[in-house]
């Protein structure tokens, strides 16, 4: 998941930056720190993704127009 998936999934679920560290068990910096491009721990990216698609994201990995994320079902 790169920083921009990561702040296209949380705007696509309304959710603040406090809300998806709720729900991913971590530090309301740390999903700053991601979203900054910051490198972190891979179990901890795993954390947050794992809450995002939970929540009901997609992600579309890069297929000649970058990679981005999309909700299920839509």
């Amino acid at each position: 998941m790169l920083a921009v998936q990561c702040k296209m999934a949380r705007v696509a679920l309304s959710l603040g930056i406090r809300d998806l560290a709720e729900l991913a068990k971590v530090s309301p910096d740390t999903i700053a720190r991601l979203e900054r491009g910051e490198e972190l721990k891979e179990r901890t990216v795993e954390a947050i993704r794992a809450a995002l698609e939970a929540a009901g994201v997609q992600f579309i990995p890069e297929n000649g127009g970058g990679p981005g994320v999309r909700l299920k079902g839509a």
